[in-house]
């Protein structure tokens, strides 16, 4: 496929509409072999269209002017995609794309075409395979009543419902380094699009993505009013990082009001400036001076947390790394995204009125063909083993609606094979505890895998998949599965000998009261490590 991007701001390759121009031209080549070409058009030697219509009658197809326009019309014929790339100017393509769209004139015969209900007219050459894609992002917070001059424009000289557009609302975010998760993300989509676009069609799905606002309108305007860098009372110069402390008040989610308000303290230590955000149900409020008592501290450079904002490290990696300090309610830094996430609401929201929610794991699948085996095959062996086989084919059931993992898979095998080793050699002595040894064996080998057990099942709460980037994170579950996994694997020995003695009547009484007081240690432990290791 031959594509030519032509990009019209004259800003050149430094545009917002080029970044995501060429993301949806990475999307393409990935899915395609590709011949590829670009123009930078404020760079160009083109001059405006005389209007003498010399190229229809004197010089037919040939324009009197000789400059770079012949060869742009030749970049034109020759590409099988056109991408025409450009910020909205004055509700407008830029000045000198107007040219070049203007200097269009050689491709078309002067004759009227009764089909065009635009007065259009027809093409010198064969363009019916030839496609296109307009790309362009706006200033304004949303491109709705926006873009109405452009779409006639391309409507007339490409053909209504015959090119692809991608138009992006609240594009100088692009630039913001401190906003590039979001940022990417989008840029994410427009790569996504130029894969689908080249099997056949962008989907639904990927048109919904790229039209949702980068931000909502409320939090687009607090953060364009800060990024000025000036006292709305004086006028004067603000302070750097009281600017950027807005910035990041102004991502604030006030749908993850909790009923209680929040101080978040930021103590640049590196330039000895304090601040504190207060998270409201109706909103925020950037204190600098009048402090309250805060909720959560963070004590951090203002060099490392900009470094964190603009994505040249992550949050979690820093603070493994002792670059920063918490103190106070760590509870908002597990919750972070739910606080400060970009549009995560909007979209979550917009996941589930289309059904597309995703699946969670669910701890209770893993346990109860467990539970089911020690507890029924501990009565009666042959009547326990049935029932153990049977819990384990309905708890397959519950895959419609929750997400498999690998332990799962484990889990009823495992019990498949000791219900039946059961039914074919009564020693329940011997095999519950093993049993339990094997149980034990799967917690506690799984730490020396990528993933412990528990983070598949406790990243639920913990934004899902994103938390298991996070080292912290990892860290907790790994310390409490390799302790489920010893629990299980003593487990295992005194039940054998209970089972053995005089006692065993005390072994189900035993064996339940201490997962009961581990699942209270863990519930603890969930908590106080991350914010123990934060702060020290």
């Amino acid at each position: 496929m031959n594509i030519l991007m032509i990009n019209g701001s004259p800003k050149g390759k430094r545009s917002n509409s080029y970044k995501i121009a060429s993301a949806f031209v990475e999307g393409v080549k990935n899915n395609t072999e590709v011949e590829y070409e670009e123009l930078q058009v404020h760079s160009l030697n083109i001059k405006p269209c005389l209007g003498c219509f010399s190229c229809w009658s004197k010089t037919p197809g040939k324009c009197v002017i000789n400059d770079e326009m012949t060869g742009i019309l030749e970049k034109i014929l020759w590409a099988d995609l056109v991408i025409w790339s450009f910020g909205l100017y004055y509700f407008n393509v830029p000045s000198k794309m107007k040219i070049l769209i203007d200097r269009q004139l050689p491709l078309v015969l002067p004759f009227m075409v009764k089909e065009a209900e635009s007065g259009s007219h027809p093409t010198r050459y064969d363009m019916s395979n030839k496609k296109h894609v307009v790309i362009s992002t706006c200033g304004f917070y949303t491109t709705k009543g926006n873009y109405g001059s452009v779409d006639l424009m391309f409507d007339h000289f490409l053909g209504k419902g015959r090119y692809e557009k991608i138009y992006c609302a609240q594009g100088e975010l692009f630039r913001v380094p401190q906003l590039s998760k979001r940022t990417d993300e989008y840029l994410g989509y427009a790569r996504q699009a130029g894969e689908e676009f080249v099997s056949g069609s962008i989907s639904d799905e990927t048109k919904d993505n790229l039209d949702t606002m980068l931000f909502p309108k409320e939090t687009f305007e607090a953060m364009a009013d800060a990024s000025w860098g000036i006292e709305k009372e004086t006028g004067e110069k603000e302070d750097e990082a009281y600017t950027f402390t807005k910035q990041m008040a102004a991502l604030y989610n006030k749908s993850s009001y909790k009923g209680k308000d929040i101080v978040l303290e930021m103590d640049y230590t590196d330039i000895g400036k304090k601040y504190q955000i207060v998270l409201k149900k109706d909103g925020y409020e950037v204190l600098k001076d009048n402090f309250k008592e805060f909720t959560t501290k963070i004590e951090t450079p203002f060099s490392v947390w900009n470094d964190i904002a603009a994505g040249k490290t992550t949050g979690k990696d820093a603070m493994m790394k002792k670059q920063y300090k918490v103190k106070g309610d760590f509870g908002l830094m597990l919750h972070w995204d739910d606080y400060f996430g970009s549009t995560k609401a909007q979209r979550a929201s917009k996941s589930s009125k289309a059904g597309t929610e995703q699946k969670k794991t669910n701890m209770m699948i893993l346990l109860l063909p467990w539970i089911a085996f020690w507890v029924a095959a501990a009565i009666d062996s042959y009547v326990g083993s049935i029932v153990s086989i049977a819990v384990c084919a309905l708890t397959a059931l519950l895959f419609f609606k929750n997400k498999k993992t690998i332990y799962d898979v484990l889990s009823s095998t495992a019990i498949i094979g000791f219900s039946i080793l059961l039914l074919l050699i009564d020693h329940a002595n011997i095999i519950i505890p093993v049993s339990y040894l094997s149980f034990g064996l799967i917690w506690s080998l799984s730490c020396l895998t990528k993933i412990p057990l528990t983070a598949y099942y406790s990243m639920n709460n913990y934004n899902g998949e994103s938390a298991l980037e996070n080292p912290l994170f990892m860290r907790t579950n790994k310390i409490l599965t390799f302790l489920w996994g010893i629990l299980y694997v003593l487990t295992s020995i005194w039940t054998f000998f209970l089972m053995q003695s005089d006692f065993s009547v005390y072994t189900a009484i035993i064996n339940n009261i201490l997962p009961i007081a581990m699942m209270i240690f863990t519930k603890w432990f969930q908590n106080w490590y991350p914010a123990w290791y934060a702060k020290n």
